[in-house]
């Protein structure tokens, strides 16, 4: 069973997660994800981050994780929504296929549209099939790429509309 729990993003657990998907990145990408996150970006009011835990033998293993921050630069962009970015979604491989990611993004969409989020936005990259479909199948849409890789022939953004839930 997993428990979401609301943790700053520099919580060492959550740093550790962040070291395996940035070491998959490497494996898929050949780099790690350089777009520039600030930690206090996903601190209330500007952004929560949650991490998932499921108990394995007695204690609490790290098995997801997700964060949202405000993107005002972007609500131009989106034709004056208030929009936030959703940024390090990731779930081991040794746990995939439990539902997890589905939860951490229901959470993700629940508190930004109750601090006031109108639309979710996201960045993630062909040689992730599986965020894709998760993305798409929880309503996400294809946007006009946005931010650190919006030149990449890679990457794929997707939105959506908070409103519309």
């Amino acid at each position: 069973m997993l428990t979401l729990v609301e943790v700053p993003f520099v919580d060492p657990r959550v740093q550790e997660l962040v070291a395996e998907v940035q070491a998959h990145y490497v494996v898929i990408y050949g780099t790690p994800d350089e777009s520039p996150v600030d930690p206090r970006e996903f601190a209330s009011p500007r952004g929560r981050f949650v991490l998932g835990v499921e108990e394995v033998d007695g204690a609490d293993e790290p098995v997801a994780m997700g964060g949202w921050r405000w993107r005002p630069d972007l609500d131009a962009r989106f034709g004056g929504d208030r929009v936030a970015e959703v940024k390090r979604m990731f779930v081991p491989a040794r746990v995939r296929g439990r539902g997890y990611a589905r939860e951490v993004l229901a959470f993700l969409e629940t508190t930004a549209y109750a601090d006031g989020v109108e639309r979710l936005v996201l960045e993630t990259g062909l040689m992730q099939p599986h965020a894709i479909g998760l993305y798409e199948s929880q309503g996400y849409e294809r946007v006009t790429p946005f931010g650190h890789y919006a030149e990449s022939e890679l990457v794929r953004c997707f939105g959506k509309d908070l409103r519309r839930s």
